[in-house]
């Protein structure tokens, strides 16, 4: 409101109450109702002032500075991001050369990859202001909201760099397909009208040239977005941020261990080889998990033990006090002896530990040796994974003559490597696209794979029946059954055989 138009209020309320007293008006209910207005319109507007200004301005300080060195397992990721940002170091180059200015670089990639680092590691390689944000915030119910807080980012993200005398500010939106995601072109949306103000930002038309201002957006749905926020003008690089290989994960580990009183023969090299598909952020989990077992051991420093039991607490979650009945100690042992006497065969020397302590959700389970990282496999090495997850399964059937719902998960994964199978050209439907194929037709397949491979699974167990009765025992008393004890009574029962 303008200092005139208070002035005319303040003179005008005092007439009108004296002018509704004078003809014998109750004005109680009216000053009552102006109140309530009054307030909630008050803090309506205090709100939004706190959540589009406030919020911004908070987050136009610089972050802890943060370098690429300190990234790990992201090298190509890390080459690729610092060439996109030498467009704003070089600015002087790429205008003699006549090369349109980066508008945006999207990161793409898995939950905890480090997205968010590189884009505040990106902030400190161009000295520039780093400001951020998360999707959800630009959410509201309220009609232009949303685009309003765009405009203030921006606009925020100018001041600062002007402020403090610097050439160019990153803006980073966290989780944006929240906000910029497929217009369906139905009805119009308080998100569209949000992704519309971000795409015009983007298209600089209420732009200077300096301060400059490049957009970075970190998203694990890159195909939800609007193709609008794609194309080329708008985000111009799309950065793949994938999980890391086994010497990203070395390079992850020791990052986290730099604080952590490591004992001599602690191994970080076979931990990144038994973490295989682990995120940077599970792997600085597990760092934090092997220092909380040492803690608990009252241990000067973190032994390869506490690494091991650090890595099984990341994957299956920690132990629990599950009091089970003798049956289902059994039926649990058994399966898990299905499932190691499979992989067993399928891939010698490929068990490690054959466990029935409870961890999470898992009544028992079987450790593996590390293997090498892997990308491609065969229908072969598909098929025997899918054995071995129908090991457990199949060894309930024999012992039981039926099934449990502790296959549950097993199938889960079963269904996945079929699934992955048929999309790869690597079934009798030969090379499909799942559109121009009937539901029964992929149904009536994926039950001929998982039937014909339950039968080989039941015909290799049958074999080793013997293996399950010499390792019952032994499992169930000690609860702990090692990989060279497993093979040695797997050994024997072949020599028996034979």
């Amino acid at each position: 409101m303008s200092k005139y138009g208070k002035e005319i209020m303040i003179g005008a309320v005092p007439v009108l109450i004296a002018f509704l007293l004078f003809i014998g008006v109750n004005i109680i209910p009216v000053l009552f109702m102006t109140v309530i207005l009054g307030t909630f319109l008050f803090m309506t507007r205090a709100r939004n002032g706190m959540s589009v200004g406030s919020d911004h301005k908070s987050r136009s300080r610089a972050p802890s500075y943060l370098t690429f060195d300190e990234i790990g397992g992201q090298d190509r990721a890390k080459r690729e991001l610092q060439e996109a940002l030498d467009f704003l170091i070089r600015y002087e180059d790429i205008q003699r050369l006549g090369i349109r200015p980066l508008k945006g670089i999207l990161l793409t990639g898995p939950p905890g990859t480090g997205k968010t680092l590189m884009a505040k590691a990106a902030a400190h390689y161009t000295n520039s202001i780093f400001m951020a944000a998360s999707g959800s915030e630009f959410v509201e119910m309220y009609v232009g909201v949303g685009a309003s807080r765009i405009r203030d980012l921006f606009k925020a993200a100018r001041a600062q760099a002007v402020k403090e005398n610097k050439n160019s500010a990153i803006v980073f939106i966290d989780e944006i397909d929240v906000i910029g995601g497929k217009r369906d072109g139905g009805q119009h949306r308080e998100y569209d009208q949000t992704l519309n103000q971000l795409l015009t930002e983007m298209d600089g038309i209420h732009t200077t040239e300096t301060p400059r201002v490049l957009i970075m957006a970190a998203t694990n749905r890159k195909e939800m977005l609007d193709p609008a926020l794609l194309r080329p003008g708008r985000f111009d690089r799309h950065i793949e941020v994938d999980l890391p290989d086994k010497k990203g994960r070395v390079h992850i580990l020791n990052i986290h261990a730099k604080n952590k009183p490591l004992a001599p023969e602690a191994n970080l090299e076979s931990i990144a080889q038994e973490t295989f598909h682990f995120s940077g952020a599970q792997l600085e989990s597990v760092m934090n998990e092997a220092a909380i077992y040492a803690m608990r051991d009252e241990s000067e420093n973190i032994q390869q033990r506490h690494l091991s039991l650090a890595v099984d607490k990341v994957m299956l979650g920690e132990k629990t006090d599950r009091e089970s009945t003798k049956e289902e100690r059994e039926r649990v042992a058994l399966h898990e002896l299905g499932h190691a006497i499979a992989a067993e065969l399928v891939r010698p020397g490929s068990v490690s530990q054959v466990s029935l302590s409870p961890r999470g959700k898992a009544l028992g389970f079987v450790r593996h040796n590390p293997q090498q990282d892997q990308y491609l496999y065969t229908k072969e090495q598909i098929e025997h994974q899918i054995m071995i997850a129908l090991g457990g399964a199949v060894a309930e059937e024999m012992f039981y003559g039926g099934r449990s719902t502790g296959s549950r998960n097993d199938f889960e994964q079963a269904l996945n490597m079929v699934r992955t199978m048929m999309d790869s050209g690597l079934t009798k439907l030969g090379i499909i696209d799942r559109d121009m194929v009937t539901k029964e037709e992929l149904m009536k397949e994926n039950a001929s794979i998982l039937e014909e491979l339950t039968q080989a699974t039941r015909s290799m167990l049958e074999q080793h029946r013997e293996v399950f009765e010499q390792s019952l025992g032994i499992l169930i008393h000690e609860e702990v059954l090692s990989g060279e004890q497993f093979r040695q009574l797997l050994e024997q029962s072949r020599t028996v055989t034979i």
